[in-house]
């Protein structure tokens, strides 16, 4: 089942959920996780203490509001909107990720994160 997570970036809190694939479980057993943020134009990537591979239904080619696992660099990736590898609106991540995860509340204010700000994923509410 789904597990609610919360993401806290600077003044920024975005409701999400996590899938319950194989890495995505591997991820919420080290919940609460704290980082540095770092952006890359509309995604905010940071490494996290799990590896995993690439998945059958990983992508280069995102939508706006996915979390991704990226297994090159063992970091979450959140997107929400155009990266400097996309062609026109696409959101296209550097390489391969897992699809981890969806966010469920307005993340159009995770422009307003920083590189280096700190960053929060803790679980709310158990899982759906």
């Amino acid at each position: 089942m789904p597990q609610k997570i919360e993401i806290i970036a600077e003044n920024v809190q975005v409701q999400a959920e996590l899938n319950d694939g194989p890495t995505a479980k591997k991820i919420i057993s080290k919940l609460p996780i704290e980082a540095s943020a770092q952006r890359w134009g509309g995604e905010i990537y940071f490494s996290i203490p799990v590896t995993a591979g690439l998945e059958s239904d990983s992508r280069e080619v995102l939508e706006a509001g996915e979390i991704g696992f990226w297994p090159t660099g063992n970091a979450i990736c959140i997107f929400f909107g155009p990266t400097p590898a996309s062609c026109g609106d696409e959101i296209r991540a550097a390489s391969a990720v897992n699809i981890i995860g969806k966010m469920k509340s307005d993340w159009a204010k995770l422009w307003d994160v920083s590189s280096g700000s700190s960053i929060v994923i803790k679980a709310t509410g158990g899982s759906n």
